[in-house]
């Protein structure tokens, strides 16, 4: 009989793209010396683009000279994946697990936070499916809905999963979604007849959703940020 698994979620509100990445590094070093349990980042970033680590800069429809004017930031990642647009009214969830201690591989790892999105969505009676063959992340018809871009280094996740909400679609514009040409965004305002609850509402149920796939017996909430903000500016 294993033991009881227990999920340590971090309630971070707006988070600063470049700090998100600071703090997942230094929470992927405690989880690796197993000073922290299985950790979840819950947060929303400012307008920001990323890249993945195949550097597929030509999927950037914008001269990178004009992102200031449309309030965007750009930025490099060591994550698998390609361009990704994360920005307000979009959840955003960054595991920090230990395979090892759940017993997944990097396919199943990535196919639980397919199917967490996926349960997630069904909440609100939209039929969600994983992405065909080449297409990352969670799809409604042939609109994308959620993308999924992880990095594992030494059995520890990082990076995770962004799902649309209700997000300023025009930032899409700008890129070609993951790669991916000929394909439409979506989001959940778009995809539902139902009332939306808050965005903290909508956080809370995406990371329960993904607790119950993970099959932890146990999520634990932080509720303020600032304790483990803080953490990063007392060591700069």
């Amino acid at each position: 009989m294993r033991s009881p698994r227990t999920l340590e979620v971090w309630k971070l509100g707006t988070v600063n793209y470049l700090k998100s990445l600071k703090l997942q590094d230094k929470l992927v070093s405690e989880r690796k010396a197993n000073r922290i349990p299985d950790t979840l980042l819950s947060l929303q970033h400012p307008p920001t683009y990323t890249l993945g680590k195949r550097r597929t800069d030509h999927n950037l429809l914008i001269p990178e000279a004009e992102l200031k004017s449309i309030g965007a930031e750009l930025h490099y990642t060591q994550r698998g994946g390609d361009i990704t647009f994360h920005g307000p009214r979009q959840a955003v969830l960054y595991p920090i697990l230990s395979l090892r201690s759940i017993g997944f591989g990097a396919r199943s790892y990535v196919e639980a936070l397919e199917r967490s999105m996926i349960e997630f969505a069904s909440l609100y009676g939209v039929k969600a499916r994983p992405g065909n063959k080449c297409e990352t992340g969670v799809w409604v018809g042939d609109g994308k809905i959620g993308a999924i871009g992880v990095r594992i280094s030494s059995g520890i996740t990082c990076h995770g999963m962004a799902f649309n909400i209700d997000p300023d679609m025009k930032y899409f514009e700008h890129i070609v979604p993951c790669g991916i040409a000929d394909k439409e965004v979506t989001s959940l305002r778009r995809e539902t007849d139902a009332q939306l609850p808050s965005d903290e509402v909508i956080h809370e149920q995406l990371v329960s959703c993904l607790a119950k796939v993970f099959s932890y017996d146990d999520v634990v909430w932080k509720e303020d940020p600032s304790a483990i903000l803080d953490t990063l500016e007392d060591e700069d």
